[in-house]
């Protein structure tokens, strides 16, 4: 190796020393940002090592001192960040994605083979739903909507190519919980019969809740997946997505990211470890806080007919959420999403809720009109033409999308704010 001094300086100048020890995560308070793609390998063996341990079961990530390649495979913020996802999820491991949407493919995507069939509950993000509908049956992969809540339905839905069921609770836009302990029984039972290759795998979407809510895997759920974009990033400045499983799902879901280009970028990744993770429990617990004042208002308001929020009394689904929605200290964690109704017939209620929208669109500070959730602002929308107008109106019927529903996602004004600026467009209808 040729020392420093041999090379002109405008050389040294985009290379730095050829080698520093001073670099390293152990002595930093808050980790640096990586930004190499690629990255120095000091030799063809080590470039051999480095690709050998990639995705390898035999060697534990938790454990094993990594050697990077490519940004694609792996890198450091990325792993950061995961190793603290598995913990606030209780899995064994977690894979970091671009997007939620990234996260949701490779949950499923690394069980489903041409001729596999999927069953979801028919209350999903439409982006999923259209995921599975439209791509998913290009390669040969048949799905059913149905009820999870009904086992009986369910049962009666699943097929021996069944592979995935597939949900989210609350379900997103309606709140709609899924009983996960009965959801996992009946999977149980049916798994009895199975080969170990064929076992029927529950993959949830935990992104309404968040881990701070719920924690799906302490309830017997094999996958649970996040939209980083949302609670757990906080500041709607970043993507991201993840899924927490256990270790023998971590090797696919790795090449199933590498393969399809899905990797969360490294300054993603360093925003969501040092500014969204950490203040996930005080931002809920405040959004929860003015989400229960909101849901108690609406829920009171004449022009509203119905409010979902499981912290109401008047919650379908109340015992439900009291079971297994709660708080990293084992406290009651309604969460920060209110789904409400406007009242009157489909058309009336289509049309007012479009006029509260454009209301708080023209004329309110505290609460902003734009899609996503989870963020330090508080947003609202109208699912059944915004962020679910992919179903179709027979789908967002059986989902429970109303025509007049609207979506309210809390963030962190003034409770007082956000109350006169609903109540203000409510008496334009």
């Amino acid at each position: 190796m040729a020392k420093d001094g041999s090379y002109r300086d405008r050389s040294v100048l985009i290379h730095g020393k050829f080698k520093s020890e001073k670099w390293s995560f152990a002595d930093h308070i808050t980790p640096p940002i990586t930004t190499a793609v690629s990255f120095r390998l000091r030799s063809a063996e080590r470039g051999a090592q480095g690709f050998q341990q990639f995705a390898n079961p035999e060697y534990d990530r938790d454990t094993t001192t990594p050697v990077y390649i490519y940004d694609r495979l792996d890198e450091p913020c990325q792993g950061l960040l995961e190793e603290t996802l598995a913990f606030a999820e209780k899995g064994e491991c977690a894979v970091s994605f671009a997007t939620g949407m990234a996260a949701v493919s490779a949950a499923i995507g690394i069980f489903l083979r041409t001729g596999d069939h999927i069953v979801y509950h028919p209350a999903i993000y439409g982006c999923t739903h259209s995921h599975i509908q439209n791509w998913l049956t290009r390669f040969g992969i048949t799905n059913t909507g149905v009820n999870l809540n009904d086992l009986s339905a369910l049962e009666k839905a699943i097929t021996d190519d069944t592979r995935v069921i597939y949900f989210e609770t609350p379900c997103n836009p309606t709140m709609e919980l899924i009983d996960m302990e009965a959801l996992v029984g009946l999977v149980k039972k049916i798994n009895k019969k199975r080969p170990a290759e064929r076992k029927l795998m529950t993959v949830v979407d935990n992104t309404f809740a968040s881990p701070y809510g719920q924690r799906p895997i302490t309830h017997g759920i094999d996958l649970v997946l996040h939209s980083l974009t949302k609670h757990i990033g906080g500041f709607g400045c970043t993507m991201g997505g993840v899924v927490v499983t256990r270790k023998e799902f971590e090797s696919d879901l790795l090449v199933y990211r590498k393969d399809f280009g899905g990797s969360l970028s490294p300054d993603a990744a360093w925003h969501i470890l040092t500014y969204g993770v950490p203040t996930l429990s005080l931002r809920l617990e405040r959004q929860q806080t003015s989400a229960q004042r909101v849901a108690e208002f609406l829920d009171l308001h004449g022009k509203v007919s119905k409010v979902h929020y499981p912290g109401l009394d008047t919650f379908a689904q109340k015992d439900l959420a009291h079971k297994q929605m709660r708080d990293i200290d084992g406290d009651f964690a309604p969460g920060a999403m209110i789904y409400f109704e406007i009242a009157g017939n489909p058309e009336q209620s289509y049309q007012r809720a479009m006029k509260v929208i454009d209301h708080i669109a023209a004329n309110s500070l505290s609460i902003t009109l734009a899609v996503s959730l989870g963020q330090i602002r508080t947003l609202v929308e109208h699912p059944a033409s915004m962020t679910h107008s992919a179903l179709p109106p027979e789908a967002q019927l059986e989902a429970g999308i109303a025509p007049g529903g609207i979506r309210l996602s809390l963030g962190l004004e003034d409770v007082r704010d956000i109350l006169r600026d609903l109540e203000q467009a409510l008496n334009t209808i």
